[in-house]
């Protein structure tokens, strides 16, 4: 009998490992802690841990479970890839858990995350292109230089859909468009930095490109009392020079793996349609409020949910963090 239970909560965990959700089994976070509940129950043997069924069944289930995390590393194409986040059973929490709620309660498997040895910050001034393939996520990056017509209606679909977006101000438009920038923070999403006055970042001298980046970055810590992180070099152009300014001021530069080119006026549908079908984890999606993506813009969502991907911000998506479901029952 004892055996069988021990088949079952291994089953159990495993489908809740694979699937995220099962039937009774119920997933969520406790105390910045991953936490999965077994549907079956131990009876108390010895009172000695160490020889303790329960607690030997913990351990094995750590080694068993175990997932090393994944450093960031510079790729030949995609430059930096950040790490992602491993995780294993915390015995001890488990255990003592287990303990101070009784045996006949269902066995709580608590989790801690394991952090990779490289980080982003380890590799130097190399841009970023995307997030880490085996992280189940993907961000709007929405560079706003014109458009105001359309920043609203996008800021509604995005509340709909319980998405939040990261946001690249230019800093002209952003000196003229206080108000409207401080609508967008409210509603949630992330403020980032798009050069002050639309400039091909490469063509400029050192003390211009200093000044492009740098009047922004002012500009977002007065006015909306963000800490810049993430620069995106307009038109995507850049050279060594803008990475290393960049780093220097405190930020990363990040550009995009997807691009719906909605500056082009493409049909919402065609955005649509190439969204959903290349999309995959870690992705940074680039798009304007124009028309074309505004329109587009609850179909692309949908699509990149229908791919089990998770939508967030730029500094989400290009965390270390695993990505957890919400709690289901």
């Amino acid at each position: 009998m004892y055996t069988r239970r021990i088949a079952i909560i291994l089953a159990c965990f495993t489908i809740v490992i694979g699937l995220g959700q099962v039937g009774s089994i119920r997933q969520f976070i406790e105390e910045g802690r991953l936490t999965f509940i077994s549907t079956d129950t131990f009876e108390q043997v010895e009172d000695t841990p160490d020889i303790d069924p329960l607690y030997q069944h913990i351990k094995a289930k750590a080694t068993q479970s175990r997932i090393e995390p994944i450093d960031a590393k510079l790729d030949r194409v995609w430059k930096v890839i950040p790490g992602y986040n491993g995780m294993e059973v915390d015995v001890e929490a488990t255990y003592h858990l287990a303990e101070n709620k009784g045996r006949s309660t269902p066995l709580t498997y608590m989790y801690r995350m394991l952090t990779p040895k490289v980080s982003i910050a380890d590799l130097g001034a190399e841009p970023i292109y995307r997030g880490n393939p085996n992280k189940p996520m993907a961000s709007l990056m929405i560079n706003v230089a014109w458009g105001n017509e359309f920043i609203l209606p996008m800021l509604d679909i995005l509340d709909q859909e319980k998405v939040k977006a990261t946001f690249f101000f230019d800093g002209s438009w952003l000196k003229k468009n206080i108000d409207l920038a401080k609508v967008i923070q409210q509603r949630g999403h992330e403020l980032s930095n798009h050069a002050y006055s639309h400039p091909n970042m490469s063509q400029l001298s050192k003390e211009r490109a200093i000044a492009e980046i740098s009047k922004t970055q002012q500009l977002l810590k007065d006015q909306l009392g963000v800490d810049n992180l993430w620069f995106a070099p307009p038109s995507g152009d850049f050279n060594n020079n803008t990475v290393k300014i960049a780093r220097e001021l405190g930020m990363y530069t990040v550009l995009w793996t997807l691009d719906t080119v909605d500056w082009q006026k493409p049909s919402p549908e065609s955005i649509v349609d190439k969204i959903s079908s290349k999309v995959e984890p870690g992705n940074l999606i680039l798009m304007h409020p124009t028309s074309s993506s505004s329109r587009a813009l609850k179909g692309m969502i949908q699509g990149i949910k229908r791919k089990g991907l998770v939508l967030g911000t730029v500094s989400q998506t290009l965390s270390a963090e695993r990505v957890v479901g919400h709690a289901v029952e």
